[in-house]
């Protein structure tokens, strides 16, 4: 503001200067026409050598103006220099490029395991099928606990009312973009080694899932017991996954070629450095794989922080 004030007040004093005293006058009037004299010499100049220069490229000019022509030239290789220099300065940066530059730094296991490789995402699975398969697989897994109620599956299993008519996919989160570049790599590192090898298709059910949903979900004892911010889920580090057969959404467990899959799954995740939590005693989920990040606080402002790197490419170093 003092900078505006004296800013103004000075050229208040020049203007009132510029008023009041003829020489001063006179003096400003002389190099305002000297300027534009000049200016006028330089534009019939330049205006005189663009039309020399126009007459220069025609054929019938060749032997008498090949000097001339010359300028077209070097004003030719300015002009692709100059426009390498500006694609190379405003080119943006690749997303694949950012996570490979921040992996190569921050988890060099990862990164040597990909061999520098940065893996995309497969496209997005019908939403529709997907959730007509998790409620199939809900009555499969109802009708297995009222036979046998010591059986217990990471399922959440809700009455036959809720089934039918309350089920609600809105709050499942299905979005790759969500999941921190350490665990996504890992993932996808999965995924692809359990189609090459074994041929089973992976996929995602659910990756981020929000603090609301987690302390919803920790109310049934047979999904899990962690509230928000104690699962890997709140900080992009975990997913759950099932199989594709047949253009048809494979969870249960209780198909043996599911489960056979979900062996062979956590297999290949614990090789690539995950946690599968198949290996759990108290609720066995096999579909489920985190990524236990060194030093990483469970606290929400960690949650936050990994989340929104994740979304915006901040890649960040964390420890």
């Amino acid at each position: 503001m003092i900078i505006l004030i004296v800013t103004s007040f000075l050229l208040l004093s020049v203007s009132l200067s510029l008023l009041m005293s003829f020489e001063i006058r006179s003096r400003v009037q002389f190099f305002a026409h000297q300027i534009h004299i000049k200016t006028r010499y330089l534009l019939q100049h330049l205006l005189g050598f663009a039309i020399q220069m126009d007459q220069a490229a025609s054929r019938q000019k060749t032997q008498t103006h090949w000097h001339l022509q010359q300028w077209w030239v070097l004003i030719t290789g300015f002009s692709l220099l100059f426009s390498i220099i500006m694609i190379a300065l405003f080119k943006p940066v690749s997303q694949l490029k950012i996570e490979a530059d921040y992996l190569k730094k921050t988890d060099p296991q990862i990164y040597s395991l990909l061999n520098g490789e940065i893996l995309t995402p497969p496209p997005e699975e019908d939403e529709r099928l997907m959730d007509a398969e998790i409620i199939a697989a809900m009555q499969i897994e109802q009708s297995y606990r009222q036979q046998s109620p010591v059986m217990h599956s990471s399922l959440i299993v809700p009455n036959n009312s809720e089934l039918h008519h309350h089920f609600d996919s809105t709050a499942i989160d299905r979005k790759w973009q969500r999941m921190h570049p350490r665990y996504k790599q890992r993932l996808l590192m999965v995924f692809k080694t359990m189609k090459e090898r074994h041929g089973y298709d992976l996929v995602l059910l659910e990756g981020y899932r929000s603090p609301e949903r987690q302390n919803k979900l920790s109310g049934n004892i047979h999904t899990t017991r962690a509230r928000a911010f104690q699962s890997y889920h709140q900080f992009g580090l975990a997913a759950d996954v099932a199989f594709k057969r047949s253009g048809k959404v494979i969870i249960s467990e209780r198909d043996p070629w599911a489960m056979q899959g979900y062996r062979l799954y956590g297999e290949v995740a614990e090789s690539v450095g995950l946690t599968w939590g198949g290996r759990w005693t108290s609720i066995q989920d096999y579909g489920h794989t985190e990524y236990r990040m060194p030093g990483l606080r469970k606290t929400q402002e960690m949650a936050e922080k990994l989340i929104a790197e994740a979304e915006t490419g901040l890649m960040n170093d964390l420890t």
